[in-house]
């Protein structure tokens, strides 16, 4: 058994991120089908369309994500996807046509495949191969809590705007946005 202690700082930081923008995602997803079919007017089909393409980006960027976190730094890769998927965020909220919701939501899922490999490898880092379970655990702990502290700040955002998706919508920006501030006080293994 090693002595090292396994709640490293990055590991905190990895899963607070984690937690923010779980919370912002997942305060989106319920929100964006009432957005496309009511507010925007797009037909029921959209629906899928929007989130199969989506996802096909994220499922590919993930495997070119892993190869890239072994060549280069992790930290600005977890950056950039994180600041991707914020953006994406932002495009939703901002959205005046169902397309510009399915390129949010393409520039979202980009961020969440290119985050993905470096964020673990950095979350790992220095913690001992016996701990990394606890620690993997610990993340998708605070990763969950997210999901279930997003949707109910989505429905507090909508009774407190009164029904407004679009103001609601806009609170999902703010833990994207923090999630990308705390990226700024990860540090790359030595």
């Amino acid at each position: 058994m090693s002595s090292r202690p396994w709640l490293t700082r990055n590991l905190k930081l990895t899963s607070g991120i984690s937690l923010l923008q779980d919370a912002a995602s997942e305060l989106l997803y319920p929100i964006m089908p009432i957005l496309l079919t009511t507010v925007l007017g797009a037909p029921a089909a959209v629906v899928g369309v929007v989130e199969g393409i989506a996802e096909g980006v994220a499922a590919l960027t993930k495997y070119v994500a892993g190869r890239l976190a072994d060549r280069f730094a992790k930290v600005p890769l977890v950056g950039a996807g994180y600041g991707l998927a914020a953006l994406g965020k932002v495009l939703v909220a901002a959205a005046g046509a169902w397309p510009v919701v399915l390129l949010g939501r393409c520039v979202d899922r980009l961020g969440k495949g290119i985050r993905g490999a470096p964020r673990d490898a950095l979350m790992v880092a220095g913690i001992a191969p016996e701990h990394r379970g606890k620690a993997f655990g610990f993340h998708r702990a605070a990763d969950t809590a997210g999901a279930v502290i997003g949707p109910l700040l989505g429905l507090a955002a909508i009774a407190w705007f009164n029904g407004n998706l679009r103001l609601a919508l806009w609170v999902a920006v703010v833990p994207a946005v923090l999630s990308v501030l705390l990226v700024f006080a990860l540090k790359e293994p030595e």
